[in-house]
């Protein structure tokens, strides 16, 4: 799920992404990696709630769109069930989720 808050002016926007435990599939650790962070693998950690899903928030430009995909405990790969949208991936093995804000 991804959750939109705007800045007044509406040049950021702070979004908040949230994998459901069906999705992570019992995962010990689950990152989030796209074009807003180089695609880095460990540096957007997300943190396990209560209910089993797992939920990270940043800032992002508005305006734009973004690639991203969650990293399951740093092997497999998921998409957000929930994206705006899917596009495939430079690999052409899979698809990546894009957020646009």
């Amino acid at each position: 799920m991804l959750k939109k808050s705007y800045s007044r002016n509406r040049k950021t926007c702070k979004v908040t992404f949230t994998l459901p435990p069906e999705a992570a599939a019992g995962a010990s650790t689950v990152t989030l990696a796209g074009d807003f962070n180089n695609w880095d693998k460990v540096v957007l950690p997300l943190k396990r709630a209560a209910d089993g899903s797992w939920e990270t928030t940043i800032s992002l430009d508005a305006g734009k769109e973004y690639l991203f995909r969650y990293l399951l405990d740093g092997q497999k790969w998921e998409n957000d069930w929930n994206a705006d949208k899917y596009v495939p991936s430079p690999f052409g093995d899979s698809d990546n989720s894009v957020i646009i804000v």
